[in-house]
């Protein structure tokens, strides 16, 4: 008998799991065809916090029925073809460091689990491209290409555990975003596996007009649509300089005007990350200056006499708003701790409900999107922090990253759906998107409509389209019928 429970039950079985098994072990040999327990358990969910809690309390939301490991597209498409003609379900899976349940298997089925297509194939470096395999890590991509003399300038604070594929299935941003841009504006071609296992190549070209492009569907499609083995991403040179700056303003909103002003110039800073007081209190307790104040801080790289100019304008657009330079020491900091969500592991255990929305808006919008946000989560009984900063820039907008711990009352879930319920509407009311990055996974899914309107029907009509017997990750991206 299992140890665990499982949240969501999948359907009855249509097809017999012998026979499936027997025919995944002719496509990839029987050692990477699986129903062991614990590589299932391995892949049932991603860092959802509902599901961090079920884990706690001895609960998966949902298991596969099988695991397999490709090492190719051809091999990936032999999968998915079967899986079509039996209507079983297929879930790809990179690294599971999604945080709204895009990974969970939830009719179960096949997880096609991609870390072993992890290849570089390719480097042109006149064009100032690379093509890998979509099962390829973050960091060891990154790495790769710091070898060569080169940055791929998607740097998400999940680097070390998140993959290409996954960057592309949720239109993920780096760090480094507002000089290098999104995933969407890295990303140059594509190959993917269509729900009925054909495989279509998108050539990577600096820019076409060629009529509604396929690779552009996959972009946020969370493997509803397909499942991407291969990527050509655009790179640059290592930069050959760095400059750190900071500077503490009396609210966020000086500190908004400033960085508007300074993308409103032409200037692109790679990393500018907007604190409000809360935050900047708890990040940066030792910069006396910033106390009881709103903290920028901004990294400018590449060309040496390109940074100079970028710093120079930069510094004279955040004192004419009222900003105090506090040096290089902030950014160090933040250059140092990036990487460390080890609190709300600890809060989590401690019974604490503790997540991350990320939305964004206008210009004319984010800084009422901040305070509404921020205060409808505070009114909802329990919340114990929630608090923001802008993580990143562009010059129409930017992307407010909230943080939330709350106590609940009494119910974790009824709880945790009110917070968020409060939270997405006090974005939609005030124009904004209600997903910058992370996606929309099974937790944003009930705010589809809202977002797109009556649009949400046609999205439904194109996974109907290529995906006709419901395969491809089922149950996400609100695309199933109400």
């Amino acid at each position: 008998m299992n140890a665990y429970r499982t949240i969501y039950s999948p359907p009855a079985r249509r097809a017999d799991p012998e026979a499936v098994r027997a025919e995944l072990e002719a496509i990839v040999g029987p050692t990477r065809v699986s129903t062991a327990e614990a590589e299932r358990l391995a892949v049932a969910r991603d860092f959802w916090p509902v599901t961090c809690n079920w884990f706690l309390d001895g609960a998966v939301p949902a298991v596969p029925d099988f695991v397999v490991w490709p090492e190719s597209t051809d091999e990936v498409a032999a999968v998915v073809r079967l899986a079509n003609r039996l209507h079983v379900p297929v879930t790809p899976f990179g690294e599971g460091s999604g945080v709204l349940g895009g990974a969970v298997p939830l009719r179960g089925g096949i997880t096609l689990d991609m870390k072993r297509m992890n290849r570089v194939l390719g480097l042109d470096e006149r064009s100032l491209y690379v093509t890998v395999e979509a099962g390829l890590n973050g960091e060891l991509y990154e790495r790769w290409l710091n070898a060569a003399g080169y940055t791929g300038g998607h740097i998400p604070q999940s680097v070390r555990c998140s993959t290409v594929g996954g960057w592309i299935s949720c239109r993920a941003a780096g760090q480094f975003s507002t000089k290098y841009g999104k995933i969407e504006d890295i990303m140059a071609g594509l190959t993917v596996v269509t729900p009925t296992g054909e495989v279509v190549r998108c050539k990577a070209v600096p820019r076409a007009s060629t009529g509604p492009r396929w690779e552009q569907l996959l972009l946020g499609g969370e493997g509803t649509l397909g499942v991407v083995t291969e990527a050509t991403l655009r790179i640059w040179p290592l930069p050959a300089a760095r400059v750190l700056r900071s500077y503490a303003f009396v609210g966020v909103g000086p500190a908004l005007e400033a960085v508007r002003l300074i993308l409103r110039r032409g200037i692109r800073p790679a990393v500018v990350r907007i604190y409000d007081e809360l935050e900047t209190g708890r990040n940066f307790p030792d910069v006396t200056a910033a106390e009881g104040k709103a903290l920028l801080i901004l990294l400018c790289e590449g060309d040496r006499r390109l940074v100079e100019l970028e710093d120079a304008i930069s510094a004279e657009e955040a004192l004419a708003q009222g900003g105090v330079a506090c040096g290089e020491e902030p950014v160090r900091h933040w250059l140092a701790t990036r990487f460390d969500v080890s609190l709300s592991s600890h809060m989590i255990r401690k019974g604490a409900v503790v997540d991350t929305l990320e939305v964004a808006a206008p210009w004319s919008a984010i800084a009422t999107v901040h305070r509404d946000m921020t205060e409808a989560m505070m009114a909802v009984e329990g919340t114990l922090v929630a608090s923001g900063h802008f993580s990143h820039v562009y010059p129409d907008g930017a992307c407010l990253y909230v943080t939330l711990c709350g106590f609940p009352p009494g119910d974790l879930e009824g709880y945790y759906r009110a917070v968020w319920d409060a939270a997405m509407g006090a974005v939609l009311r005030n124009g904004g998107t209600i997903s910058h990055h992370h996606g929309i996974g099974l937790q944003r899914a009930r705010f589809m409509r809202q977002e797109h309107g009556d649009a949400v029907e046609l999205l439904r009509r194109v996974k109907q389209a290529v995906d006709p017997n419901g395969i491809m990750n089922p149950g996400k991206l609100g695309l199933e019928v109400d």
